[in-house]
């Protein structure tokens, strides 16, 4: 068998391209507008909406359905003559706040902005709990610290007054 180190090359390359133009495939050929202007605007639109089944994928990185029926939406309103502003707010008013990548900070989203942080609190709040009950139950002290003398006499007279009193 001979040796061909251009082969490697090549999957390498082939590979590489394969990966990098992994979003650009999402938007299929017959989406695209005649129109350079059009699709141009089209596509800065669909970079700040979110893929409602990915969710934080934009609709223009996005394979999914709902993805591509977002982007022909979105293309349809700018063929019908929506400003972006207009198109973009279409798909808010028929799909809610939870469609922008970036949505605005109102009481309406306030989960959207501060969810990730309070579950992240949650979070290390209850690891926090879990290993102090771990460390209590392998005989630490709660405080993780040895007992003084005075408390470790205090301990074993307590502990020898309850075997006498069984």
């Amino acid at each position: 068998m001979r040796h061909r180190p251009w082969l490697g090359r090549l999957t390498a390359v082939l590979g590489f391209l394969l990966l990098a133009g992994g979003p650009v495939l999402a938007v299929q050929p017959d989406e695209v507008l005649k129109d350079p202007q059009l699709e141009a605007r089209a596509r800065e639109l669909s970079r700040d909406l979110r893929c409602l089944v990915c969710q934080n994928q934009s609709i223009d990185d996005s394979d999914a359905d709902l993805a591509k029926d977002l982007r022909i939406l979105l293309r349809q309103r700018l063929v019908a003559g929506d400003s972006d502003a207009q198109a973009k707010q279409y798909l808010v008013d028929r799909y809610g706040d939870y469609v922008l990548l970036k949505p605005p900070f109102k009481a309406t989203t306030l989960v959207l902005w501060f969810g990730p942080g309070v579950l992240l609190l949650c979070g290390v709040w209850a690891a926090m709990g879990f290993y102090r009950r771990r460390s209590v139950a392998a005989g630490g002290t709660e405080a993780g610290l040895p007992l003084s003398d005075a408390e470790q006499k205090r301990l074993t007279k307590l502990l020898a007054n309850e075997t006498v009193r069984k």
